[in-house]
């Protein structure tokens, strides 16, 4: 796994932060205070799982269940770090 981010970490959105779906489009997006983020591929999924009960290890679980032999321990952890660095998560 990513050494990125604590694995105990238990992400969840920002309070300024909503996880939303565009039915029209198709997409998922982040809304924040002055502006909106779409997100692409499984970033919205990954994001559902952020509500601060699971652990990043529990979220990387998850996902691996969901998805098997897709490899997510690396990614996943560096992409919540990310969103982190942005603010987008607490």
């Amino acid at each position: 796994m990513s050494e990125d981010v604590r694995l105990d970490w238990r992400p969840a959105l920002a309070r300024s932060v909503i996880l939303r779906h565009d039915r029209v489009r198709g997409v998922d997006l982040l809304v924040l205070p002055e502006r909106v983020v779409v997100l692409r591929g499984s970033a919205g999924s990954i994001l559902r799982l952020c509500d601060g009960e699971r652990e990043v290890t529990g979220i990387v679980g998850e996902l691996e269940r969901r998805h098997p032999g897709v490899a997510v321990a690396d990614d996943v952890p560096r992409f919540l770090a990310a969103l982190r660095t942005e603010g987008w998560l607490r």
